[in-house]
């Protein structure tokens, strides 16, 4: 087999799955920590686990248990090729976080895959295969996460058979703060505690949050977001995972936050806020969790953050 004429990696952002009120709808890309796959050509078909580096120092070997090689094993069965890969990858985003750390590997796997198989697939062909990725972590894979690391931003699913998926404007002046309290809810898990059903009333003043919401982030209307971000739905049924979040939401929200909820299945719990609150609302939360006796660890983005990013560099990849 040919070697690949440049060395591919690709990288992808953490993420805020369900944004706070829009549960599997709407994902929004955090730009603090990346993950990084690196893609190296190979004798032997298939994907392989090359070096694992970052926050861990070992993940699974098995294509169907790692969420990088099943997203890349998607890509190369898709395109047909006949050759493979081995991928090291580089952990940034932390895992069993709430930050999307399986979507992180899995996206940027997926986009060294179809670089280096020459795929040309487009961003909606690449969703799916990274949905494959994200399938080792939870079945069936939630689509929020794994759309906010792919096209970046502020994204909705409209539909999913085809996937529709569109960008929504990101309000001007506002700003995201997310902490991570030092404990793994692993995705399955957290959605295994979720009734399968609603009541009326719940679902009725669920859909006016998630509609206000959205429509005050077409419109710029911060007072409709503040109305909408309160997650009635879902947030109720996962606080004992984090006993601690009524406490840093009523610090957030009491130091001028518009909202406050957990990131994704959690433990982390994310704020927005006007960029002039946002130090206060920092602080707050801070000093919240540090009262439970609960410690976090604080990240900041911007509100409109890149999605997947893949560089090729001029030096000769190995072949393995």
């Amino acid at each position: 087999m040919k070697p690949l004429p440049r060395q591919i990696s690709a990288t992808a952002p953490a993420s805020i799955g369900n944004v706070g009120v829009g549960f599997d709808v709407l994902g929004l890309a955090f730009d603090a920590v990346r993950d990084r796959v690196t893609a190296h050509a190979s004798d032997q078909p298939g994907i392989r686990l090359g070096k694992v580096s970052g926050l861990v120092d070992r993940l699974p070997e098995a294509v169907e248990a790692n969420c990088a090689l099943a997203a890349a094993e998607a890509v190369r069965q898709r395109c047909g090729a006949q050759t493979g890969l081995v991928l090291d990858i580089h952990k940034g985003v932390p895992m069993s976080a709430g930050m999307g750390g399986s979507a992180a590997s899995a996206v940027a796997a997926a986009g060294a895959a179809n670089l280096a198989f020459d795929a040309g697939l487009d961003h909606d062909a690449l969703l799916l295969c990274a949905m494959e990725g994200e399938r080792v972590s939870a079945d069936p894979p939630p689509w929020d996460n794994v759309m906010a690391a792919l096209y970046g931003g502020l994204v909705l699913a409209a539909r999913l058979d085809p996937p529709l998926i569109r960008p929504l404007p990101a309000p001007d002046g506002l700003s995201c703060i997310l902490f991570h309290p030092a404990r793994k809810i692993e995705t399955q898990a957290a959605r295994d505690l979720l009734a399968p059903t609603a009541q009326l009333g719940t679902a009725v003043e669920h859909s006016r949050h998630m509609a206000s919401f959205v429509a005050g982030c077409t419109l710029q209307d911060l007072d409709m977001i503040e109305a909408g971000l309160r997650d009635i739905l879902i947030e109720p049924q996962r606080l004992p995972l984090l006993p601690e979040l009524a406490a840093v939401q009523q610090a957030a929200r009491s130091n001028g936050a518009l909202g406050c909820s957990f990131s994704g299945s959690g433990p982390s719990v994310f704020a927005l806020a006007r960029s002039a609150d946002l130090a206060n609302v920092k602080a707050a939360m801070a000093d919240a969790f540090q009262a439970a006796g609960c410690p976090a660890t604080a990240y900041e983005a911007p509100l409109v953050s890149a999605g997947l990013e893949v560089e090729t560099f001029a030096s000769p990849a190995r072949v393995i």
